[in-house]
């Protein structure tokens, strides 16, 4: 009854909130209402608005209601600060006497132990509760109260940030409107001309320094004729710390450099200097080469080191306290070299690719100074060897969520040659749409399971200098046989797959490379009856699908690489874009075989080749706004013995929550092909829409809205094509004349909980366009308006885990 009546409040207090947001201010209080910054001409104003120490609550448009606001209020009414007080007294009072008996040497027995870390726990949270209050308080947002030294604080941070941008003669001041106990705050600026950078030197009393340093003078982050920036001149600062620490010198550090600025008021340009100043002792900055390397192998925490086996390979001393481990492989991810500068490049380098072998608990590396030689120690200790993982949960497909269970084993270090042997085992059910129900979401269950091995290095072509050639790159070769099962309202289907893959990245890490030397899967289906009707159906029709699902052999060899440009994906505060280009050739190995033999085996069999495009940017546009946009284009084309079918895995699908969002998944298209109609008219999208061509659009801005929650705006479109014509299916080939009628269009609202390690999403996609329709009558978004969520299917909702891209 309790719980109802908060509920009920909480939704009051939202409805009544915009009547209330002054509420209980004190006579000399303004509510912050609104903060705009006018003048500036060539500073974005989100920048600006950045520095200032003050921002209005976020608030909804038109309603003029914050849900921050009204959740912190209730969060607050309900809060029982005296409750929490008392339990933290109690619970101090608690562990004072465990810890009184602990003194007393007595000792603890197992349980009490237990029970102080539990009060320990207990306690942190109750403190937390007192400071930050409870879960609305935290998720909600109080009251921004007009504070008028904030004000003026902010007015001389933006003259500051304008003084950094190169605006050495701006100037900032503000108004402030007080009106109906609301505050309305605007910032002026006069930005005046910016300074430009008339020339760049650099002045070392060191000539080895001030050569390196104009060797490497064009990766500059100081540009001259470009206007004057200090955040160039703290980027450039750590550039220069790099390359030297990159050539040899150990002890250099950027407190060593610094800058002067000379200002020309009149010309408005600045010369700026850079100057190197001489170590503490001595006349010149030492440079350091390495000696040979030690690398130590400690036993795990739980064991002593009886005796510890000493080898020497490539330069490189191993302390091993197991000979478990193999020195070919380890030593081909260390880049120390003996003779050789020391480079915290290679320093770095080393401790990442050895953390990839996925064998120590740490990789740490010191280094014993001798003159100017140093001596590199590596200490690493075994990690787990073995490693069980079970993991329950829900995951979303097509239409509802659905439970899940999987298990997986990693066997590390197998052959002894940092080997790691991976077992994976996944059931659950998931929710689809049937190809033949009366509509309605079904049940899909799935089971998958698959054992493999992961080789740190490519298995071929084996040379003699291969490891270490290609260690920088993070190799390796997954050899991997599988076993999936789907049982949906459809079909049953199975199969079983082998795969060999080589997998790599570039030094940088914005390429990712992967390539199927083979990947082989036999696969049996066993249709429903109605499905077997429908894709007979079709195939009297002239349409051929009913072979992708023949008992069949699936074989190809792929390639795959991944260019990611400012680690798209880590954070939304940078402009950051993804690329990947998939290629795939199926039944390649077919062409090399007489078609007899071929036609002797009781398997269908599929030759075709595969390509697909996709794009992903966002860019930040504020603080709290975000436009992202992704362009995802793929062909597949099937030929020889596959008498125009591809498998019916290697199809193109157009429509769902990660692509055109009005569309149920797989439902869309193609072309301008018009599905069946149910009594009262509407379209009847119920079935899959297989295709060999796909082209989708998505633009989305992001808004961060209060707390956890995220709003978006989106529009997505495209469809999806044949090649040839399908008898079956009017108008879904592909034709320059008429493929840009044929465009869908959706649009829609996503509201999206950001927890930073999960995102929940929820989108309600809208059709505006629909390419199924007679020309002149493909506009339905004025339907959406004329009745609640439109027509019959018109409106579709997608639950999803994550962005759509």
């Amino acid at each position: 009854m309790n719980k109802s009546k908060y509920i009920n409040f909480l939704f009051l207090l939202i409805l009544i909130s915009s009547c209330s947001l002054t509420k209980g201010l004190k006579e000399n209080e303004y509510l912050l209402y609104s903060v705009d910054v006018k003048g500036n001409d060539r500073t974005g104003k989100s920048e600006l608005l950045d520095v200032v120490q003050q921002t209005p609550n976020t608030r909804i448009p038109l309603l003029n209601t914050s849900i921050g606001i009204s959740l912190y209020r209730f969060g607050k009414w309900t809060f029982d600060s005296m409750k929490y007080v008392n339990k933290k007294e109690a619970i101090l009072a608690e562990r004072t006497k465990l810890i009184q008996k602990e003194l007393e040497g007595q000792g603890l027995t197992k349980k009490e132990k237990k029970r102080f870390d539990k009060l320990s726990s207990n306690l942190t949270s109750v403190e937390k509760t007192l400071e930050y209050g409870n879960f609305f308080m935290r998720t909600g947002n109080p009251r921004v109260i007009f504070d008028s030294l904030s004000t003026v604080e902010s007015s001389k941070q933006i003259t500051y940030y304008l003084i950094n941008q190169g605006y050495f003669d701006a100037e900032t001041s503000f108004e402030v409107e007080k009106k109906r106990k609301k505050a309305w705050v605007k910032y002026f600026v006069v930005e005046n001309s910016p300074y430009q950078v008339d020339s760049f030197y650099t002045r070392s009393d060191d000539q080895n320094i001030y050569e390196l340093l104009l060797k490497n003078e064009r990766r500059s982050n100081i540009k001259v004729k470009q206007n004057y920036n200090q955040s160039a001149i703290s980027r450039e600062r750590q550039r220069v710390e790099d390359v030297l620490k990159d050539n040899g010198y150990y002890t250099f550090s950027k407190s060593y450099i610094e800058y002067n600025v000379y200002k020309d008021t009149l010309e408005k340009n600045v010369k700026i200097e850079q100057l190197i100043r001489k170590p503490v002792y001595g006349d010149f900055h030492q440079v350091y080469r390495l000696d040979s390397v030690h690398f130590f192998i400690d036993p795990p925490t739980n064991e002593t080191l009886d005796e510890d086996i000493k080898t020497t390979f490539r330069d490189i001393d191993f302390s091993i306290y197991k000979d478990r481990y193999s020195e070919k492989i380890i030593a081909s991810r260390i880049f120390l070299n003996k003779g050789e500068l020391y480079s915290r490049r290679d320093v770095i380098e080393t401790q990442r690719q050895l953390a990839n072998l996925d064998l120590f608990r740490f990789v740490n590396i010191a280094f014993d100074t001798l003159g100017d030689v140093l001596r590199p120690k590596i200490y690493t200790q075994p990690g787990q060897k073995y490693q069980i993982t079970n993991q329950v949960g829900a995951s979303i497909t097509e239409q509802l969520p659905g439970p899940f269970f999987s298990h997986s084993l990693r066997n590390r270090n197998l052959f002894r040659g940092a080997e790691v042997f991976e077992f994976f085992f996944r059931a659950g059910l998931e929710g689809v749409v049937s190809a033949t129900g009366e509509g309605g979401v079904f049940r899909s269950r799935e089971l998958n399971t698959s054992a493999s091995v992961i080789f740190p290095r490519f298995l071929f072509p084996i040379g003699k200098n291969s490891l270490q050639k290609f260690g920088r790159y993070n190799p390796n070769t997954r050899t991997l046989i599988g076993y999936n099962y789907v049982n949906r309202p459809e079909y049953i289907r199975e199969s079983v797959n082998g795969i060999i893959a080589y997998n790599w990245n570039t030094r940088n890490l914005k390429q990712q490379y992967a390539f199927n030397v083979l990947d082989a899967n036999f696969i049996r289906s066993n249709l429903s009856n109605d499905f077997r009707t429908l894709l007979e159906d079709l195939q009297n029709q002239g349409n051929n699908l009913i072979n992708s699902f023949l008992p069949s052999y699936v074989s190809s060899i792929s390639g795959q690489v991944i260019i990611n440009f400012n680690q798209y994906g880590a954070s939304q505060k940078n402009r950051a874009s993804l690329w990947r280009i998939f290629m795939e050739s199926g039944g390649t190995t077919l062409n090399f075989l007489n078609e007899s033999v071929i036609a002797e085996r009781n398997l269908a069999y599929f030759q075709f080749l595969k390509f697909q495009s996709d794009f992903r940017r966002y860019i930040p546009l504020s603080r709290n706004q975000t436009f992202a946009f992704r362009f995802n284009l793929g062909m597949a084309k099937p030929y020889g013995i596959s008498d125009g079918v591809l498998p019916y895995e290697k199809y193109f699908f157009a429509g769902g929550s990660t692509g055109i969002r009005a569309w149920q998944p797989r439902r869309l298209g193609p072309g301008s092909n018009t599905p069946d109609t149910f009594e009262d008219g509407t379209f009847d999208y119920r079935f899959e829409q297989p295709a060999d061509i796909l082209f989708e659009g998505m633009f989305e801005l992001r808004s961060k809205l209060y707390g956890y929650f995220d709003g978006a705006f989106f529009i997505d479109l495209g469809n999806s094509w044949t090649f040839k014509e399908d008898l079956a299916r009017p108008g879904a080939n592909f034709e320059f004349n008429r493929f840009y009628k044929e465009i869908a269009i959706g649009t829609g609202l996503g509201l999206r909980m950001d927890f930073d390690f999960l995102v929940l999403r929820l989108d309600m996609g809208v059709k505006a366009v629909d390419p199924a329709r007679p020309l002149g009558e493909r506009f339905i978004l004025d339907k959406f308006f004329q009745s609640f969520l439109g027509e019959r299917g018109q409106t579709v909702f997608n639950i999803g885990i994550g962005y759509p891209f």
